[in-house]
């Protein structure tokens, strides 16, 4: 729809966060009336506003609710649920809703860059920043964007965010390719997307509450599957493999694995990162990387690193680009981050594992572990996760509103396993965490935060939670001698 008519076109941009705001500029820019309304009005949202209005937009504070007059086309931010009452309106009166990603698409210019897209449970951002690494490597000019922090309307017309992208035909596109990490939210937002190739990393149960039901959730997460891309899928777990297999109209699939992989697939042979999928031959086999190129290393960062490797290779980046990008990666900070090593314990921050899924493919990574949980767990259960982990358990510190839940599930399932229950939410509260928790560990060991519950009844997010993780293991003492020479 990249020859739709923007000019006059009258739209309501509902959330003025960071894509609703580019939404804004960049329809602005194109011609459409734009009106922008959000619930919050602070200080900080009037400077948004002021800005958004010197490029014509009309912006409407204080009120998220009121469906405004004569709209033809409603933008939504990622996070309003579809009951909301604007939306709920919007739907009623059979106004098409869709979301940033979705007007980004309809907005490419005739030479747009491809879209290698990213979706799952847990992995997209490292996944999606592994691409770009190796996309780079290759001398692509790639970004990437999406969930991962960049909207992709400043990308897809060379603005930078500079105000808004150029009406069609007026600038080429600057990027060869784009990595584009896409949540549940945007993905249900969105009817036309096609990427080129495209993967489903994993799946397990997650924003149930903004979905409603699994079903629905997955039915989102299988958008990104649509006719004439390229499947990627994860062999190693079962609903990412049935939706490439049930995905109509793509032109071909390819999967990972953390096993030896079968034609068709990449995967690992003894320390190696196998490619079988796109050799040209199913008897070839090209090695991308040794295992040790994989930072950080953990078995789900391995997963993580085939899946982009995947997307990379069907693109047609060559093997060895593949292994300098892997090299080039810099993780993001908060998962599996390796902080300290004091007294022969290890210390890992994985704030970002803020659901079971994540949480069992990290503690699946260290043993023994001493384990720092908690916050909250969005109605999701935990007992498959103690379960799993029991066996490996040196003792466990819960801490944040759904504690109680974590130490039942403990109590049945690891009920030898030492738990130290921290009521505190002041600014101290993980202070003492830590400090119980390094009373716990034996040299060997490894102190892990991967709280399975999101951090909002104590920090202001995951990052929050994670440097409070950081500064508390660095105020921990140190033994004299080689350990006091690591500070």
């Amino acid at each position: 729809m990249s020859e739709r008519r923007w000019d006059g076109l009258s739209v309501c941009v509902a959330g003025l966060g960071v894509s609703g705001r580019a939404a804004a500029r960049v329809l602005a820019a194109h011609g459409a009336r734009v009106t922008g309304v959000d619930a919050r009005d602070d200080e900080a949202q009037r400077a948004h506003a002021a800005e958004l209005e010197a490029h014509g937009v009309t912006v409407r504070l204080g009120d998220g609710e009121t469906l405004p007059g004569g709209v033809d086309l409603v933008v939504t931010s990622p996070g309003w649920r579809p009951d909301v009452p604007l939306l709920a309106a919007a739907a009623e009166a059979g106004i098409e809703i869709i979301g940033e990603v979705e007007l980004a698409w309809r907005l490419r210019p005739d030479n747009a860059a491809p879209w290698l897209a990213i979706t799952g449970t847990d992995g997209k951002t490292t996944v999606v920043r592994m691409l770009a690494s190796i996309l780079t490597s290759a001398g692509h000019k790639a970004l990437a964007v999406g969930n991962v922090g960049t909207p992709i309307v400043e990308a897809i017309g060379g603005s930078g965010g500079s105000g808004g992208s150029p009406p069609q035909g007026q600038q080429a596109e600057p990027y060869d390719v784009l990595a584009v990490e896409l949540s549940s939210y945007q993905l249900h937002w969105s009817s036309s997307l096609a990427p080129f190739a495209a993967t489903v990393l994993n799946i397990a149960p997650d924003h149930l509450d903004w979905h409603g039901t699994m079903d629905a959730y997955v039915d989102a997460k299988a958008k990104i599957f649509a006719p004439g891309c390229l499947a990627v899928y994860n062999a190693d777990d079962e609903t990412s493999t049935a939706l490439a297999e049930r995905a109509d109209g793509v032109d071909r699939r390819a999967g990972f694995t953390l096993k030896v992989p079968r034609p068709g697939e990449l995967g690992v042979v003894e320390d190696l990162l196998v490619d079988r999928a796109f050799t040209g031959s199913p008897t070839e086999a090209a090695e991308l990387a040794e295992l040790g190129d994989v930072h950080p290393f953990a078995p789900h960062n391995v997963a993580n690193a085939l899946a982009a490797a995947a997307l990379a290779r069907a693109y047609g980046v060559p093997p060895e680009a593949v292994r300098d990008g892997l090299r080039a990666f810099v993780p993001e900070p908060h998962r599996i981050q390796h902080v300290a090593d004091i007294a022969g314990v290890a210390y890992v921050n994985d704030s970002k594992a803020t659901q079971p899924h994540a949480a069992a493919a990290s503690l699946a990574a260290y043993d023994p572990v001493v384990w720092i949980a908690g916050g909250l767990l969005k109605g999701l259960d935990v007992d498959d996760l103690v379960r799993s982990c029991a066996p490996r358990l040196r003792g466990a510190v819960l801490m944040g509103r759904d504690r109680h839940r974590l130490a039942e599930a403990l109590a049945r399932h690891a009920p030898d396993v030492p738990v130290v229950d921290v009521p505190d939410t002041d600014t101290g509260a993980m202070d003492r965490v830590v400090n119980e928790a390094s009373a716990l560990a034996r040299p060997g060991d490894t102190v892990l935060l991967a709280p399975v519950g999101a951090s909002f009844d104590m920090f202001t997010d995951y990052p929050a939670r994670g440097a409070a993780f950081i500064a508390a293991v660095e105020r921990l003492p140190r033994p004299a001698g080689r350990d006091a020479a690591q500070r």
